[in-house]
């Protein structure tokens, strides 16, 4: 066989040298006309077919399943079954490798990721393509839990022991905390107090002898569990602003991780950023630490974190960034008596890469805000920009009057949204609904939620037109037929968002609302409706693969549009995917495609 097979193709990419030899070994070259059927259904398969040149057409009955052009390999499943499924048919003129059978059982049997990229179901697949390309990096975030880190033990002391006795217990332990259990609480309770309490304990006026030290010990505990990935926990001690956090397995303590000992596992600086946000005393400060933030992703990405744990970290990130920019903006009278929120893959916890603002304030009842309110909030969507957040183009931010309001009047705003519903207002609904507190009174914010959900009960109409928007960006055709035609849209650009993200997203958004769920992400929200029986679970775990995965293709381009200055990332040049993610595209659109079906059926959109 010649030497110009393309190992670099997926699956094939996964083999060792000497599985290579046998491929080259065994392989044979086919040739086929236009129209000639390659295989048919009910068939016995003999080979798996790598196409050389031309295109293959799949068909399932009589509906086009499926495109294969060069490198693409066809039907890997049909071998491992037995019987092919699909009736498989040269668009041109064809040329393909031919492997024979035996070799690709052997293949597999030696190799269970080329198995699992061959033929597997899209969730095996995505878990086979993360495992392959992070098995260089099995000490970075994605991987890595807290049971890895060495822990720090975890003593308990009584609340009445006295300062001097646990200060002689950091140094005969060499630590830096202690667990405090106080006996007189009812129920009891645990907490913790470090050596930064020692100060506290100082300038408190009692003689240290004297001194309980329940009454300095912090009773709020951020726990952890062992198997949590590093990243959770990290994510935590941000939110929390805490230095350390508690291991424990329900009832049992395990240990004590401090972000000194998750530092030095890790190989990224997102607690530099944290600590320039948390410090900083002025937006041009905060507007370095935000560049910070997307060179982490590009580290993160390339060193093989998996797209949730960076979305995860980058949300946590963005929270303290815009808190800290309105506590610097904002006096803090406005800040106690306001909830700042962000709405859209922000609020979802789904952005990765700097995309329009979303955010609004709600404003609590029979506060009288300062006189320059408006130029207050003007300067915080001008502070976001100069983050490298553009302004929303529709205007949805807290410097527009109408995103800026009381409670209770945006309360009715929400109700008119509902019920004199319009393309306006659907969109702001839809919008909204992804809010997420970021700063100040959180209950003001879901008080205006609660509006909302108490309307939708039992509004099929109204759910029907929220849901409709599925369709928004779609022709009759779509982008399904056009992957699947030779020459269509392999030369063309793909808007991910359009074709793929928005119809999931907001599917789910629709069922979410139905539901009146207080999640926001889109995954906790596809958890969540699969728990009530809502959504198949086969389907939802394929809505959680396909989001992950168009969110991964995103920030791929995305980065790559800003390496070459470009400024938009969202356009996908399909001819330029590797094989492996071409198919996986295929497959992602296509569980779209299904979900979509399922939601026309749910909310009989064909009668709207």
């Amino acid at each position: 066989m010649p030497n110009a097979f393309n190992f670099a193709a997926s699956p094939f990419d996964c083999l060792n040298a000497a599985e290579r030899q046998l491929v080259r070994d065994s392989v044979d070259i086919g040739y086929f006309r236009e129209g000639e059927a390659i295989l048919e259904p009910g068939i016995e398969p003999t080979h798996l077919f790598v196409v050389i040149k031309g295109h293959v057409r799949q068909f399932d009955g009589e509906e086009l399943a499926g495109l294969y052009g060069p490198d693409d390999c066809f039907d890997g499943r049909a071998l491992v079954a037995g019987q092919v499924g699909s009736r498989f048919v040269a668009a041109e003129e064809v040329l393909a490798y031919q492997l024979a059978r035996e070799t690709v059982n052997t293949l597999i049997l030696r190799n269970a990721t080329f198995g699992a990229l061959l033929f597997a179901d899209l969730s095996k697949k995505l878990s086979a393509m993360v495992e392959r390309g992070q098995q260089h990096e099995l000490q970075t975030l994605s991987l890595a839990r807290v049971e890895q880190v060495a822990l720090r033990p975890a003593p308990v002391v009584d609340g009445e022991t006295d300062i001097v006795a646990v200060a002689r217990l950091f140094q005969a332990q060499r630590s830096s905390s202690v667990l405090v259990r106080d006996s007189r609480s009812d129920p009891p309770r645990l907490g913790i107090f470090t050596t930064t309490g020692l100060q506290r304990a100082i300038l408190h006026g009692t003689p240290l002898h004297a001194l309980p030290v329940r009454e300095l010990a912090s009773f709020t505990l951020v726990r952890v569990h062992p198997r949590d990935h590093l990243f959770e926990a990290q994510a935590l001690m941000i939110r929390h602003q805490v230095h350390r956090v508690v291991v424990a397995d329900g009832e049992h303590i395990v240990g004590l991780l401090e972000e000194l000992d998750l530092l030095s596992f890790l190989s990224n600086h997102s607690y530099l950023i944290t600590r320039r946000i948390l410090e900083a005393d002025s937006i041009a400060a905060l507007a370095e630490a935000a560049g910070q933030i997307t060179r982490l992703i590009g580290l993160l990405h390339r060193g093989g974190t998996i797209v949730s744990l960076i979305a995860r970290l980058v949300q946590e990130l963005n929270a303290k960034l815009f808190e800290r920019a309105w506590q610097l903006i904002a006096p803090p009278a406005l800040v106690a008596n306001s909830c700042l929120f962000v709405m859209g893959s922000e609020g979802r916890g789904e952005q990765l890469l700097k995309t329009d603002q979303d955010n609004g304030l709600v404003l609590r009842d029979g506060y009288e805000g300062p006189p320059d309110l408006g130029a207050i909030c003007q300067r915080f969507s001008e502070a976001l920009a100069a983050f490298g957040y553009p302004p929303c183009p529709g205007g949805i931010m807290l410097s527009n009057p109408a995103w800026r309001q009381p409670a209770s009047a945006f309360s009715q705003t929400a109700r008119r949204w509902l019920l004199m519903p319009d393309a306006e207002s659907l969109m702001a609904l839809a919008i909204f609904v992804d809010a997420h507190a970021v700063c100040g009174d959180a209950a003001l914010l879901e008080q205006v939620r609660a509006a909302v959900f108490s309307l939708t009960t039992d509004n099929d109409a109204l759910l029907a037109r929220f849901a409709a928007a599925i369709d928004a960006f779609e022709n009759p055709a779509g982008w399904w037929n056009r992957l699947f035609t030779v020459g269509g849209a392999e030369h063309e650009r793909l808007d991910l968002k359009k074709a793929g993200m928005f119809p999931l997203v907001h599917g789910v958004r629709s069922l979410a609302l139905e539901m009146r769920l207080p999640q926001t992400g889109t995954a906790a929200r596809i958890a969540a409706l699969a728990a009530a029986g809502k959504l198949p679970a086969d389907l939802a775990t394929d809505l959680v693969d396909s989001l992950h995965f168009f969110m991964g293709l995103k920030l791929k381009v995305g980065l790559d549009a800003l390496e070459l200055g470009r400024s938009d990332g969202r356009q996908i040049d399909v001819a330029r995917l590797s094989s492996l993610d071409r198919d996986l595209l295929k497959d992602t659109l296509g569980v779209v495609k299904r979900f979509k079906a399922l939601l026309r059926q749910r909310y009989r959109l064909d009668l709207l």
